[in-house]
């Protein structure tokens, strides 16, 4: 189930979670059907869009960092999750090696490292973070902001065949990767067949669509709609895909420039069933990769054409220098959250199945049309008032508890699509 939050949010009731309060039992009932059939990735991280008329995700992350953000009081939460996903891969599971992205400046992407040792440590494991940084030759402490020092292991490769990967004196049976692999697979992760790799190579940017997941989710959506009874809009982000294009040399942009009025023209429709008075807009963003990086908020296809070269540059690269060379273009789906200020999103955290906690993604430096993941963001934990609960009947549907069910809900969606897009990429010699 999901925890119970507190907030000091208020925003429009939804027809939608009053939905979701009336059926939650037809809800649960469905999710457990859906992970029967389907295991979900070890761990996720979902940013989730509240319009007032709609709510739905609009990023899903399947190498979350932002574990220092979650809120400590619900740390045994995250642990029985870890029990409960590490037992169903590999039960007798005494040792991890825990594989985190190369950002040894970011201390506080580094405390979210510690963090999550700390979860797998109390969920019974030895844990050992190690690093894909060549500088990194021997044991390297690195101090945190918060707590004990981080220490960073080389790693090297076991047995006789050298099919296993560990560290010295360190032999895991798994490896969790908390590295999104944008830059590539090093060598060094291929051919472990003697290991469980959490997630699969194939979870990473390397390979990895954002179009593919949502073409997944809309399918989830699709069912899980029907079976409530709604329309899937009020959960689903419309979108198209331009997949060959180069902002530096200008090609591709008649592709954008049409799958952009296309989609406008869906939501105008949308907007005008559903009596909205709104500017519609769209958000082209890089296909595959991660960071907030090569995003722009567009609300006519004129604004894709010509772009000039600062543009261009935002546009044309993103984390590890990938370059952009195919491009999904989403529904926009504003926000009416608000806190200190700024603009704000809820991001949901789940180990398996779990819901565990989440946090607002704030920003002072940008509106409800745009991506919030930017410089000026900054976090507040979602405080919980009691521990898992089910949703609360007796408030109206726009109560606390009520609301941030219906977040853990589409955010567990999200999850099932997730699942469903990793089966399916999954190469045939896996």
């Amino acid at each position: 189930m999901v925890p119970r939050l507190t907030t000091a949010l208020t925003g429009p009731l939804l027809e939608l979670e009053k939905r979701m309060l009336e059926r939650d039992t037809a809800i649960e009932h469905w999710l457990r059907a859906h992970w029967l059939e389907h295991s979900p990735p070890f761990y996720a991280s979902v940013d989730l869009r509240n319009a007032g008329f709609k709510l739905a995700p609009v990023d899903t992350n399947l190498f979350p960092g932002g574990f220092n953000n979650l809120n400590p009081a619900f740390l045994p939460l995250c642990v029985q999750a870890a029990m409960a996903a590490i037992e169903k891969l590999c039960p007798e599971a005494r040792n991890l090696l825990l594989i985190p992205e190369n950002h040894t400046r970011n201390l506080y992407y580094l405390q979210s490292v510690a963090r999550l040792s700390e979860i797998l440590h109390h969920a019974g494991l030895n844990v050992r973070v190690g690093s894909l940084l060549p500088e990194v030759a021997a044991p390297t402490e690195i101090a945190l902001p918060e707590g004990p020092p981080l220490t960073l292991y080389p790693l090297r490769r076991l047995g006789a065949e050298g099919r296993r990967l560990g560290a010295e004196d360190f032999d895991p049976c798994a490896v969790l990767l908390n590295n999104d692999l944008s830059g590539g697979v090093p060598d060094i992760l291929r051919n472990l067949g003697e290991q469980w790799l959490i997630p699969p190579l194939h979870a990473g940017w390397a390979t990895r669509r954002k179009s593919a997941h949502f073409a997944a989710y809309r399918e989830v959506a699709n069912a899980f709609a029907d079976h409530i009874g709604i329309d899937p809009w009020l959960i689903n982000p419309d979108f198209g895909v331009c997949g060959e294009i180069n902002f530096q040399e200008r090609t591709g942009e008649e592709c954008l420039a049409y799958n952009v009025d296309l989609l406008l023209a869906r939501i105008k429709r949308k907007y005008k069933e559903y009596g909205i008075d709104a500017k519609p807009f769209v958000i082209v963003k890089a296909d595959a990769g991660t960071y907030g990086m090569g995003i722009m908020t567009v609300r006519d296809s004129s604004e894709v054409v010509g772009l000039n070269r600062r543009q261009r540059n935002k546009m044309a690269v993103v984390k590890e220098g990938l370059q952009v060379t195919e491009v999904m273009i989403q529904e926009g789906v504003p926000t009416v959250e608000t806190l200190d200020d700024g603009t704000a999103e809820p991001v949901v955290y789940m180990i398996d199945r779990y819901v565990v906690g989440g946090f607002y993604r704030v920003n002072t430096a940008r509106g409800a049309d745009e991506n919030l993941n930017a410089p000026g963001m900054h976090f507040k934990p979602l405080a919980f008032d009691t521990g898992c609960t089910l949703p609360d009947a007796a408030q109206s549907p726009d109560a606390p508890p009520n609301r941030f069910y219906a977040y853990g809900v589409i955010a567990r969606l999200a999850l099932a699509a997730a699942a469903l897009e990793l089966e399916r990429s999954q190469p045939a010699d896996a």
